[in-house]
């Protein structure tokens, strides 16, 4: 069955695809990843969206507007993506959508909204949408997140030892795998948040992150700052927990610049944000007693981030995700391919040792297509393990 992964993770900078091709043999599930590709929002788009996300104030009709400009850029990035494949139509598309709110109190998820109208992918391709996948995890206790986990806990399984996947997006996440009924995962912090929006609101790079690490690597750590934003309580909850840029934005900053009374440089600043990441990360990677690291995400091509890391964490052994077949820009779509997998067979994609669910759920909402929606037979049981080659044409 092919499977076309879309999402736009929590650095609102553009929408990443992937197009697997899964097959099931026995307890066992390969996936061809036959094209993968990353399309940036339009910079009036992305400025529109930022301006609109917590701690600011927006309106209904801005949310109806950025549903629908959202739902046309995820579909003519599906339509590119498709296009791109030429090997046929796909069977189904899985959309994350843009994550604007997740709703969390006391250590409770209580809701989530993600933006991009499911209905203009469906419209622009023929082909059915799958779309808000978190929200069932979190009507069962769960948190919706981190979704990968599933992902990670089929990836992971034969690697022995006690091997965790981290995810460094605009937030870090991290999934730890004892054993085949033993996981465990959870939102450690920011990972590129705070790095980005203090290079976006200081001007120190038109990107908007701090690229190669270069602007991090010429600053230098204030560690009084720094330890203010080492003792927020959220590090402190224990798992599950998640978290997002409800939290970590860049308000946030300037309340602890406030609260410090620092006045840091840029690049000190960014130093400082990324050796908060390098700590957070560290701290509960080693309290996890992890030997094998497989990282994925924009922050593992941040050299200063990567140097911190494997200097915080001595006797870990730090891998790509490209390592197990999966490309580390593109693992989250993947993982959205997947859930989109599990859900078409009937099968739950998610892991409530990850989410804190109470029990694993069929993930997803249905849109249908230009013809009837056709859904492949149940299998009786969940594939124990997933293997993954990128045998894939990758878009410029």
């Amino acid at each position: 069955m092919r499977i076309l992964g879309l999402i736009s993770g929590t650095s609102h900078d553009g929408i990443d695809a992937a197009v697997v091709d899964f097959t099931a043999r026995g307890g066992a599930l390969h996936g061809a990843v036959e094209h993968t590709s990353s399309t940036a929002y339009p910079p009036e788009l992305r400025r529109r969206l930022v301006a609109s996300l917590p701690p600011a104030e927006t309106s209904l009709a801005t949310v109806c507007e950025l549903d629908t400009l959202i739902g046309q850029e995820f579909a003519a990035a599906a339509a590119t993506a498709i296009e791109a494949t030429r090997t046929g139509p796909v069977d189904l598309i899985v959309s994350h959508g843009q994550t604007v709110f997740h709703w969390v109190e006391a250590g409770t998820a209580h809701g989530t909204l993600q933006l991009g109208q499911p209905a203009w992918i469906a419209e622009r391709t023929g082909v059915p949408v799958l779309s808000d996948v978190r929200v069932r995890d979190i009507t069962a206790g769960g948190h919706g997140a981190p979704l990968v986990s599933y992902l990670d806990g089929l990836l992971l399984a034969g690697l022995g030892g006690t091997p965790a996947a981290l995810n460094l997006g605009g937030i870090a996440n991290m999934t730890v795998v004892r054993g085949p009924a033993d996981l465990s995962a959870h939102d450690i912090g920011p990972a590129n948040a705070l790095i980005d929006a203090v290079v976006t609101g200081t001007g120190a790079h038109p990107a908007g992150y701090d690229a190669d690490g270069l602007i991090a690597a010429s600053g230098t750590v204030d560690e009084r700052l720094l330890a203010f934003l080492l003792d927020d309580p959220y590090y402190r909850l224990s798992p599950p927990k998640s978290t997002g840029k409800e939290h970590f934005h860049h308000a946030y900053v300037a309340d602890a610049l406030a609260a410090t009374g620092t006045s840091p440089a840029p690049a000190d600043l960014v130093a400082t944000l990324t050796e908060l990441t390098v700590r957070t990360v560290a701290r509960d990677v080693l309290a996890a007693g992890v030997d094998t690291l497989v990282v994925s995400g924009g922050g593992c091509r941040n050299p200063v981030l990567m140097r911190g890391l494997r200097a915080a964490t001595p006797g870990v052994r730090l891998l790509p995700s490209d390592d197990l077949g999966a490309p580390a820009d593109d693992k989250e779509a993947i993982a959205f391919a997947l859930i989109g997998w599990c859900t078409a067979h009937g099968l739950p994609g998610s892991s409530p040792a990850g989410t804190g669910a109470r029990e694993a759920r069929l993930l997803g909402s249905l849109t249908p297509g230009a013809g009837p929606l056709l859904l492949p037979p149940p299998l009786p049981e969940p594939p124990r393990s997933l293997t993954l080659d990128t045998m894939r044409a990758v878009a410029p």
